[in-house]
């Protein structure tokens, strides 16, 4: 979170080893490039959405070590003096490249690029995957949570689930990000403008001597804001007639019509559709249905095939924890180092599982916009310094199956990586969270219906340029 606790310890101890023997082997200052991407999409989904690019900028500006820290490491034993004294003086003064927060992201593709001595872009391995790991995993989930209430509001309703504090408020701050709606975490909104609402708990019904006492009560307290939580005792029974009663009574002398019910339990279809009944029959069309209860894309799309009569939902603990997915992947691998001279040597992992083979080089990402439609219908990852007319016919080719060939022509190229910081200044102008959220609607609006897909969704492509590709066949040759 954006606040003074220094995170520069919270990292792998392998770092700090590794960074002693690159300062002792003298390859500390060596020019690395290592790329952060990941191989699979949570829930089989088609695409990801990337988020916790602030929180990576905020951790880099503050990097340091005190002399507590530089105490510890020395009580550790192994290190070096003169890296200890490295330590001391240590800041970032590479340069980091990636795609704004609320872009859609696919397998193979590097969203963030670092370009920094050895011992820097190695250090901020931990923290840079932690962080865009768990935000780009909640945004991911909750964009999918919204798209499945097909504009009906969702509110992130998960703190007290939440795997610890910084946890619930990035979580609530990524999937605002992704188009939710608000959330009921009050700090998330302090912090980062992520609305923060709420209704009742079932305990404030429980300490008023009845039910109808407990409405009535909150609706003069709160005359525009009255969501009444009706399944304390019985929904069509109680709640709901009582509910009735105390915004007659309430807020229509008032005038106030700007209300609504809240469903925690049961058969959210049945009790919805019973309850909207009884609310027009009221003569309360316009107070509103919200429904919670251990919600996912999956029960909020079934519920509304159903007919369910909700308009908005609060999702917690599936949303707050990604329950049915909840590691990302995402991984922070070395794909080229400089020499000497300042030329580019492009590096590669080899693995017996091929999905585990890097894409080498020093990149850029371009995404491929039909001119007819304006969706999106291809990346494109070349060589950095790779020139490519765009104005003429281009040939695309599946990188796992190359015989699968199509020429497109008539569209429009986006470089999708942005500079962040360059020699450790940061030169990007960071957008407000409301521009993330309208930047992430956008984009997510600007791909097909069947890359949404929540099951079996087409395969967008991730294509590698033909001097990429040519590139990374040398280097298996040479390795294997």
């Amino acid at each position: 979170m954006n606040h003074t606790e220094n995170y520069t310890m919270l990292c792998d101890f392998y770092e700090l080893t590794m960074g002693n023997g690159y300062f002792q082997t003298g390859l500390d200052k060596r020019i690395c490039y290592f790329d952060v991407f990941f191989r699979d999409v949570p829930d089989g989904g088609g695409f990801a959405i990337a988020a916790g690019l602030e929180q990576v900028i905020d951790y880099i500006q503050k990097l340091h070590f005190s002399e507590d820290d530089l105490d510890y490491l020395r009580s550790k034993g192994g290190f070096d003096e003169g890296f200890l004294d490295y330590l001391r003086h240590f800041r970032f003064t590479g340069d980091i490249w990636a795609v704004p927060e609320g872009t859609p992201i696919f397998p193979g593709e590097p969203f963030m690029t670092v370009r920094a001595p050895a011992v820097q872009a190695q250090f901020i391995e931990t923290y840079v995957l932690l962080i865009l790991n768990h935000q780009s995993l909640i945004a991911t989930k909750s964009n999918r949570i919204v798209r499945a209430a097909q504009g009906r509001p969702v509110s992130e309703f998960g703190s007290r689930r939440a795997q610890g504090a910084d946890a619930a408020v990035l979580g609530a701050r990524a999937s605002y990000i992704a188009g939710c709606a608000g959330t009921a975490c009050t700090l998330a909104d302090r912090v980062y403008g992520s609305p923060a609402g709420g209704t009742m708990a079932h305990s404030w019904v429980q300490m008023f001597p009845d039910e109808y006492t407990a409405f009535k009560t909150y609706c003069q307290l709160y005359p525009h804001s009255a969501t009444l939580l009706v399944d304390t005792y019985n929904v069509l029974k109680s709640g709901v007639p009582n509910a009735i009663r105390a915004f007659q009574e309430v807020l229509l002398p008032q005038g106030i019509t700007n209300c609504a019910i809240r469903l925690d339990s049961g058969d959210l279809t049945y009790l919805s559709r019973k309850a909207r009944k009884m609310l027009d029959a009221a003569g309360l069309p316009q107070c509103k249905i919200v429904a919670s209860n251990s919600l996912d894309e999956y029960i909020i799309r079934d519920l509304l095939l159903q007919g369910a009569q909700i308009d908005s939902f609060g999702v917690g603990e599936r949303l707050i924890t990604s329950k049915s997915e909840p590691v990302f992947g995402g991984v922070y691998k070395l794909s080229a180092i400089e020499d000497t001279d300042g030329a580019i040597i492009p590096k590669i992992k080899i693995s017996e599982n091929p999905a585990k083979i890097t894409n080498p080089h020093f990149k850029k990402v371009y995404r491929l916009f039909e001119n007819e439609t304006g969706k999106a219908f291809a990346d494109l990852i070349c060589v950095h310094d790779e020139v490519i007319d765009f104005t003429k016919p281009l040939e695309l080719f599946d990188p796992e199956a190359t015989w699968k060939r199509k020429t497109f022509s008539d569209f429009t190229a986006r470089e999708l990586l942005v500079p962040i910081f360059r020699q450790g200044k940061l030169v990007y102008q960071q957008p407000t969270i409301e521009e993330m959220r309208s930047w992430c609607a956008g984009q997510v609006d600007l791909l097909w219906d069947e890359v949404k897909r929540f099951e079996n969704p087409h395969n967008y492509y991730v294509d590698l340029s033909q001097k990429l590709w040519d590139i990374k066949q040398k280097l298996l040759e040479k390795r294997g």
